[in-house]
């Protein structure tokens, strides 16, 4: 029999879609049917108490989650998030629910045995309740005390060579899509920067310096698959400088049924012959495209590299051969100022080891951040307050028209007198003059 009477979290479940109450409750009831089992470090009945505090806030319309000081590792400024409860003698069992942020690897990837362990060791440490992954991609920990944080980390880096995410005012862990390890479309390899450049800026990433959180994010290519665009202060996003490459007979197989469009991805439904004019080249939306019942051709000088035109036909239609990246900044959820996309900062970057040119421009941007930034501003809230323009000079780039976001709307693009060529107080005068009568 539960603990704790559940109504209103159970009907989460009612609907078709699956709900973690289910998967909370299935941990309760394995806990407390097999309590030997396993030698649980913390209280067995934890899952059973948070169901119970999670009902208590549905009812009351409220949190009962407090902020109770801070908590982690010795040496670390980041990684664990403290939870405490403010129901403490009615949920004793979540009195702590500290929540434990582990690195991910690249992309992802992990073998059985690796996963195994990392279930052992929270069934053990913690309320063997996870989050596969966050947001920021971290594998996420969900509940433990602080008696325990020291021993967790101990086996995540001496047994399984792992390391805690980041939390806090500090470089978030870095995140990146599947890259050239199995994705044809990716223009660099995004794994092998991720790596290096969580290797490199450990300090960064465990001990908090930041005015705010800083997220890098990789994206092969510009179908964003971590949605580095909308989700990461710095991101690079996969493209290329020369021509789409376009094979004109499998151009005419996908017209002529022989290869299924989007890969034969479909939902069920019967969207009857493929029409390249409808599906691609009226979809196109640079209208950089035509096709003449023969041949595809390609404005490559207009193309914004959406890849409609590849993902539909990626037999025919492949990435250019002189990739690299686009640089993006200021992108946040809406926390404090609202959401907001990420700016274009350097429109092609070559990606490759060192990754020097890369680096160069994030330690810029952190010097210029780190002494105008206010406390808890992201750095696009930085780069709203105080221009684009700025930041330009910081990172030692000219503007370039790729920098204004529409035509006759240039709020970040302002002039110096040294930039005009001659005539510059002549021209103020007579604007002074006119504006005068």
């Amino acid at each position: 029999m539960a603990k704790h009477p559940t109504p209103k979290l159970d009907e989460l479940e009612s609907g078709p879609w699956p709900s973690f109450v289910s998967d909370v409750k299935q941990e309760a009831a394995n806990r407390l049917e097999n309590p030997g089992k396993i030698e649980h470090q913390i209280p067995p009945d934890c899952p059973e108490d948070l169901l119970g505090v999670l009902e208590l806030s549905y009812k009351d319309g409220e949190t009962h989650w407090k902020h109770g000081g801070i908590v982690g590792v010795f040496g670390y400024g980041g990684g664990v998030i403290g939870r405490y409860c403010d129901q403490p003698e009615q949920f004793p069992a979540v009195a702590q629910f500290h929540t434990v942020r582990v690195n991910q690897p690249a992309a992802k990837y992990y073998n059985t045995k690796y996963l195994r362990a990392l279930c052992d060791l929270w069934d053990k440490r913690g309320s063997g309740l996870t989050n596969m992954h966050g947001s920021t991609g971290d594998i996420v920990l969900l509940g433990t005390q602080t008696p325990q944080l020291e021993e967790i980390f101990f086996e995540l880096t001496h047994e399984m060579d792992s390391d805690l995410g980041g939390s806090g005012s500090n470089l978030r862990t870095p995140e990146c899509c599947l890259g050239t390890s199995r994705c044809e479309f990716s223009c660099f390899d995004t794994q092998d920067i991720c790596r290096e450049l969580t290797m490199a800026y450990q300090d960064e990433l465990h001990r908090p310096a930041f005015p705010y959180k800083f997220k890098f994010k990789f994206d092969g290519c510009p179908n964003g698959c971590v949605a580095a665009i909308a989700r990461a202060d710095f991101s690079l996003i996969g493209t290329w400088k020369d021509d789409i490459r376009i094979d004109q007979s499998a151009v005419a197989a996908y017209v002529g049924g022989e290869f299924p469009p989007n890969a034969g991805a479909h939902s069920g439904r019967d969207w009857g012959k493929f029409d390249l004019q409808k599906e691609v080249v009226e979809r196109c939306p640079s209208r950089c495209m035509a096709y003449d019942g023969a041949k595809l051709r390609i404005d490559n000088r207009e193309c914004t590299r959406c890849m409609h035109c590849i993902n539909v036909m990626p037999r025919a239609l492949r990435i250019g051969l002189e990739s690299g990246a686009s640089v993006f900044v200021g992108a946040k959820a809406p926390v404090l100022d609202g959401a907001q996309m990420g700016s274009l900062l350097l429109p092609f970057v070559e990606v490759k080891p060192p990754y020097t040119e890369v680096k160069e421009i994030i330690e810029k941007i952190w010097d210029w951040w780190m002494e105008e930034g206010k406390n808890r501003e992201r750095l696009g809230e930085t780069i709203r307050r105080l221009s684009f323009q700025r930041l330009l000079d910081v990172v030692g780039l000219s503007p370039q028209a790729v920098h204004v976001r529409e035509p006759r709307h240039n709020p970040y693009m302002f002039f110096k007198e040294e930039e005009v060529p001659g005539g510059f107080e002549r021209d103020l005068q007579a604007h002074r003059a006119r504006h005068k009568r």
